[in-house]
């Protein structure tokens, strides 16, 4: 006797301000999922003065939010929210946060270093548990690989990743029978090169010359290839420049490049911008949404394209 389907799962998923954009894609890829919204208001002396529309409508219900951490001003209000929807008597509670930001810089190398991720990842392990039991928390591309281990029993981390996007991308170029991979160091190879290891491989490496760190290549030859560069995220983006200028040298008839979560703090997308003689630099340079002031920032502008992750976290919010 086969087994009955279980009942379509339906989420009512809120949203900040700032993912507006990107929840109502995520809505419109899936009749089983319902946006809600949030009255997010301020007090005379800054502090949040928040209000979850349709609370009473949450009862037996699953539940999600949509999160940026994009500075840490964001934080504390979204993290009051996060911490109130499991309580109202929810079936289960997903917070899906694309870019885990905090981290990215962090070396642990004398006492006193802060592992302010360590302390990200306590904040939300600490999300009550719903009805349902422990907070799925589903986030994209962690930058540094042992951060995954730094969330307590309490919530259940779903890691995922956009490189999908980017090899469906990837088909559809006109080229796509000459693509080579690039990773700019060992640490976006041991990421990211499992997913695609159907591609011929450039590994570089970064050196240090005197003060300078040069790259190089270790491994692996772009002559003639459409090179596409891949790491998690980009912040001022000196290391994509070097490691665009030392493939042209070694022969790559093109270098694009992907990178998950387009940070580029202080607009430092503008010297990958097409202008100023930079025209034939990089041929494409994909992100996904994950950083949605960055999305916003570069709209039309090449050689920039954006993979939406809209239908990877409508796909999350099945489960």
């Amino acid at each position: 006797m086969a087994l009955a389907k279980p009942p379509k799962k339906h989420v009512f998923l809120f949203y900040c301000a700032e993912c507006e954009e990107l929840a109502c894609k995520v809505a419109a890829l899936s009749d089983s999922i319902t946006l809600q919204t949030i009255k997010w208001r301020t007090f005379d002396d800054g502090f949040p003065n928040i209000y979850i529309n349709n609370a009473q409508d949450l009862r037996g219900n699953h539940v999600a939010f949509l999160a940026s951490f994009s500075h840490p001003g964001a934080i504390f209000e979204q993290i009051s929210v996060i911490y109130n929807l499991p309580r109202l008597f929810a079936a289960s509670f997903t917070l899906v946060l694309p870019f885990f930001p905090t981290g990215s810089f962090e070396r642990m190398e004398e006492e006193g270093d802060v592992a302010t991720a360590f302390t990200m990842a306590r904040i939300l392990s600490n999300i009550p548990i719903s009805r349902g039991g422990p907070t799925s928390v589903v986030i994209y591309d962690i930058h540094a690989l042992q951060e995954r281990f730094y969330f307590g029993d309490n919530v259940l981390p779903l890691f995922e990743t956009g490189i999908p996007l980017l090899k469906q991308r990837l088909h559809q170029l006109p080229d796509a029978d000459n693509v080579v991979i690039a990773f700019p160091d060992d640490g976006a190879w041991k990421r990211f090169h499992k997913q695609l290891d159907h591609f011929p491989v450039v590994i570089c490496t970064k050196v240090r010359e005197d003060d300078k760190r040069i790259v190089r290549i270790k491994e692996g030859s772009p002559a003639g290839r459409h090179v596409v560069i891949v790491d998690d995220l980009v912040q001022s983006g000196g290391t994509l420049i070097e490691c665009q200028k030392v493939l042209a040298a070694h022969g790559a008839a093109n270098v694009s490049a992907y990178v998950t979560h387009g940070v580029f703090p202080k607009q430092s997308w503008e010297r990958f911008l097409h202008k100023n003689g930079m025209e034939t630099a990089f041929s494409y340079f994909w992100i996904t949404d994950s950083c949605p002031h960055t999305v916003k920032a570069i709209a039309n502008k090449a050689p920039f394209e954006v993979l939406s992750l809209a239908g990877s976290i409508a796909d999350a919010l099945k489960i």
